[in-house]
C-alpha cells in the first residue's frame, strides 16, 4: 500500500510518523470541520470554493484560521503526490485541550490536518434506502460529527445499499454523503438549501454547469414519497462526481438509468468537472 503524505500543524510527513493528542477537541467532541478536496490531472477541482466553505464552517464555530496557509498546504500536498486523480481531505480543529472540558479555553492553538489519497472517480450505480433524518440540526456546517450519517449509513449496509437519502418529517434533505437530484416530470429537482442540508460544491458545479446549457434545476421541498414517481435519480459529491441511483430498496419503484435528461445532465456535469 502506498504511503499517504500528509500535514498536521504545518509540519509535512507521512501519516503513520503523526501523532495527534488524545486531548484534541476532534477526538473528544467532534469540535471540528473539514473540506474533501478533488483532483483531476493533478489540478484541484473547485478549490477556492471549498476554502469560501471552510471559512464559512470555521466562522460559525468561532475557530481562528489562516485560509491562506490552509491553501498552500492544500497545494503543497498536490504538488508533492504522484498520483493523477484524487482527493485532499483537510481537517480544522480547535485545539488541544489540557484535560477535557466543555467549555474551551479561548487561548487554543488551532490545530490543522490534511492528507492526500487517490480516486478513480468511477461512475457506480448505487442501491440506496431511505431513512428519517435524525442528524443534528446544524448539517450546514461541515462538521466531523457524523455519528448519525455512520448509523444510518451502517444500517442501510445490512440491506446491501451503498447509501441512504434522507427526510426529515417527510422533506428530502439529502443523501449520507452526498446531495440528491432526481427527476420527475421531466424537470430536475433537487432540496432547497437550508441548516439541515450541506451546501454542495459539487452541487453547485451541477447546477451552474445546466443552468449555462439551459436546463433550469428546480429547488424546493419534496417529500420523499415523490421519490416513488421519480423517473431517475442520482447522488452527487467531490469523490462521487454524479452517481446514478439504481435501486431504492424501501419504495416500489423502477428507475431508469437510461433516461435521457439524467443522460445529458451527466455529459454536461462530466465536461465541466473533469474538463
Amino acid at each position: 500500500m502506498h504511503q499517504i503524505k500528509a500535514v498536521f500543524n504545518g509540519n509535512f510527513d507521512y501519516i503513520e510518523n503523526i501523532k495527534v493528542s488524545p486531548f484534541s477537541r476532534a477526538y473528544t467532541f467532534s469540535d471540528s470541520v473539514y473540506e474533501v478536496i478533488p483532483f483531476y490531472n493533478k489540478k484541484s477541482i473547485s478549490l477556492e470554493s471549498h476554502i469560501e466553505r471552510l471559512q464559512r464552517s470555521v466562522d460559525a464555530l468561532s475557530i481562528n484560521l489562516d485560509l491562506k496557509i490552509v491553501t498552500t498546504e492544500i497545494n503543497q500536498l498536490l504538488s508533492s503526490s504522484s498520483f493523477d486523480n484524487g482527493y485532499i481531505y483537510y481537517q480544522v480543529t480547535r485545539g488541544e485541550d489540557l484535560i477535557r472540558s466543555h467549555m474551551h479555553s479561548d487561548q487554543m492553538k488551532t490545530e490543522t490536518f490534511g492528507y492526500i489519497t487517490p480516486c478513480s472517480f468511477e461512475t457506480k450505480r448505487l442501491n440506496v434506502m431511505i431513512c428519517e433524518d435524525i442528524r443534528w440540526g446544524r448539517c450546514d456546517i461541515k462538521s466531523t460529527s457524523l455519528l448519525a450519517n455512520v448509523l444510518n449509513m451502517n444500517n442501510a449496509k445490512l440491506h446491501d445499499c451503498d447509501e441512504v437519502i434522507m427526510h426529515k418529517h417527510g422533506i428530502l434533505t439529502e443523501a449520507g454523503a452526498s446531495n440528491l437530484f432526481f427527476i420527475k416530470d421531466n424537470n430536475v429537482c433537487t432540496p432547497a438549501l437550508s441548516n439541515n442540508i450541506l451546501p454542495g460544491i459539487t452541487r453547485s458545479i451541477l447546477i451552474d454547469a445546466l443552468s449555462d446549457k439551459g436546463i433550469k434545476v428546480f429547488e424546493g421541498d419534496f417529500n420523499h414519497l415523490e421519490l416513488k414517481t421519480a423517473t431517475s435519480a442520482w447522488l452527487t459529491s467531490s469523490t462521487k462526481g454524479i452517481a446514478p441511483i439504481e435501486n431504492i430498496v424501501n419504495i416500489d419503484n423502477s428507475l431508469s438509468l437510461d433516461d435521457s435528461l439524467y443522460i445529458s445532465c451527466k455529459e454536461i456535469f462530466d465536461s465541466k468537472f473533469f474538463g
